[in-house]
């Protein structure tokens, strides 16, 4: 359901932009006459915001624009005629217009803010995880495990695995800085999506090579941002630390 959300979003957002500030305003035709302009438009303002609060900000601000013509529309004389014969309501209309654009878009920042600080949380969580589990004497064995699950959760992926030692094909890699490459000789290929196939993580740990998270992502979906990708690559490195402590063998 989230994959679902994440890729409709935005449209489902535009549309939603467009048709609940129209609702709102026709919910209030039947009080027209005993609501005054500044109350209705400031219950279009509320209806703006509630968009921008699950969309982005062009959402917002076509909700902006069709609240401010259907307050025109529904809620000012001449009534279901976009024009305005009153000037008390015209300036209600732009004041309607302008705080739902303002508003609007203070409501997307906030809610992505919210989302980063979600996000910072539950990576620093992941980190803590596996330090806690490596102090409290957990094989490296049960670290490997709790990184592999963490990692399917952060970079979004269908399923990963870890594989001890050897190095088999030549797949594309997610490196220490958070990019992902493909080396073949002297060509080398970034990629700004996940590739077809699996991509791999190398775990090291005291400068020795122990093995390789081999990542499995859903299809058609983005690449993670570069934070998450960081906090993958510091994952791995904990549990290759993990791995080096407890004198495991080795690919030199």
């Amino acid at each position: 359901m989230s994959g679902y959300w994440y890729r409709f979003r935005d449209p489902i957002a535009l549309v939603a932009g467009l048709v609940v500030p129209f609702l709102a305003a026709l919910a209030l035709m039947p009080f027209r006459t005993d609501l005054s302009a500044t109350n209705a438009a400031l219950i279009l303002v509320v209806a703006v915001v509630a968009v921008a609060a699950l969309g982005s900000r062009p959402a917002g601000a076509i909700a902006a624009l069709s609240a401010a013509a259907w307050f025109d529309f529904f809620l000012t004389r001449p009534y279901q005629r976009f024009a305005i014969s009153d000037r008390a309501d015209i300036e209600t209309a732009v004041l309607l217009l302008c705080v739902g654009l303002i508003v609007s878009q203070l409501a997307v920042r906030a809610r992505r803010l919210q989302a980063v600080v979600v996000t910072d949380a539950a990576h620093l969580s992941s980190l803590r995880g596996t330090a806690r589990l490596a102090e409290d004497g957990g094989s490296p064995e049960d670290v490997v495990e709790y990184v592999r699950r963490e990692l399917v959760g952060l970079l979004g992926l269908r399923g990963c695995r870890f594989e001890y030692g050897t190095l088999m094909g030549n797949l594309p890699r997610l490196e220490h800085g958070g990019g992902l490459w493909l080396r073949r000789g002297s060509r080398i290929t970034e990629y700004a999506d996940w590739p077809d196939g699996a991509t791999e993580l190398r775990v090291t740990g005291g400068g020795h090579y122990y093995g390789r998270f081999l990542l499995d992502p859903l299809p058609g979906r983005p690449l993670p941002s570069e934070e998450a990708r960081l906090v993958a690559v510091a994952l791995a490195a904990q549990a290759g630390s993990a791995l080096d402590s407890a004198g495991l063998s080795h690919q030199g």
